[in-house]
C-alpha cells in the first residue's frame, strides 16, 4: 500500500516493503518523488527521514526540469528521428506496392502508394520500432538466459507512462519501453539485464546492486547515458 506525504509542496509517495534500509528515488520527467521503507519504520520517522533530504530532492527536481526535450515529431522531409541512438533523417516516397519503412546510412525512408497522414506515418515508424526492437531485444534475453540460467517466458514491446521496463517475477514476464529503440543498444541491454535481475532480487537494495555490479560493471554509466539522453514528449527514463 502507497502513502503520500506532504512536505513544503512537494508530494511524496511512500511504499513500506521488506527491506532493510530507506531508498529514496526522484523520477523523471516530473520529478515525482518516492520512498522504499522498511515495513518496521513508522510514518513519522519517514516524514523525518523525507525532510533531512529535501534540499538534496529539490536539486534533483531543479535539474529534471531543465533537462533537454525533443520537439514532438511532425513526421516532415528531413526531419531528425533517432535509431539505436544514430540520427537519422526522414524521407517520404510515394512509391508502389506497400507502404514500409528501410533503413539506409543516414536516412529513415518511408514508402506509401500516396500521400498518408501524419498519424498513419507514426504508426508504420512505430512498426518499425517495435519490430527491430524485439529482434534486438529477443537476441538480448536469450544470451541473459543462457548466462543467467533463467528463463523469460514472454516479452512484450508496448509504451510505458512512467519507466524504461517493468516485469512479472512470478509469471517470468518481461515489458520493455518501445522508445528503447531510439536508444542505444547498451541502453537497451541495461534495461533487459535489470528486469531479468529481478527474477533473483525483487527490489533494488544492496542484493540488486551486488548483482547488477557483478554481471554489468559498468552499468551506472550506461543508465546515466540513458537518462542523460534527450526527452520526448512521450520518453520517460528509469
Amino acid at each position: 500500500m502507497v502513502k503520500r506525504l506532504e512536505l513544503g509542496g512537494i508530494s511524496v509517495d511512500v511504499q513500506f516493503k521488506d527491506i532493510k534500509n530507506v531508498h529514496l528515488s526522484v523520477y523523471p520527467p516530473t520529478g515525482r518523488v518516492r520512498i522504499s521503507a522498511p515495513e518496521r519504520m513508522s510514518l513519522d520517522t519517514v516524514r523525518v527521514f523525507a525532510i533531512s533530504k529535501l534540499d538534496w530532492i529539490k536539486a534533483q527536481q531543479k535539474k529534471l526540469v531543465a533537462q533537454e526535450r525533443e520537439a514532438p515529431r511532425e513526421f516532415m522531409e528531413r526531419e531528425s528521428h533517432y535509431l539505436w541512438g544514430q540520427r537519422y533523417l526522414l524521407e517520404l516516397r510515394v512509391a508502389k506496392g506497400k507502404s514500409k519503412v528501410d533503413i539506409t546510412h543516414k536516412k529513415i525512408v518511408i514508402s506509401s502508394p500516396k500521400a498518408v497522414s501524419q498519424e498513419r506515418l507514426r504508426v508504420l515508424m512505430d512498426e518499425q520500432y517495435r519490430a527491430v526492437l524485439r529482434e534486438k531485444a529477443s537476441d538480448l534475453v536469450a544470451q541473459w538466459e543462457s548466462r543467467l540460467e533463467v528463463r523469460v517466458s514472454q516479452l512484450f514491446i508496448q509504451r510505458m507512462k512512467t519507466k524504461w521496463g517493468s516485469c512479472n517475477p512470478s509469471a517470468r514476464n518481461i515489458r520493455l519501453n518501445l522508445d528503447l529503440a531510439k536508444k542505444a543498444p547498451e541502453c537497451l541491454e541495461y534495461i533487459v539485464l535489470h528486469e531479468m535481475l529481478h527474477f533473483f532480487v525483487p527490489n533494488h537494495g544492496p542484493k540488486f546492486v551486488k548483482l547488477m555490479d557483478s554481471h554489468m560493471p559498468h552499468w551506472r554509466q550506461v543508465r546515466q547515458k540513458l537518462n542523460a539522453t534527450p526527452l520526448s514528449h512521450m520518453d520517460w527514463t528509469y
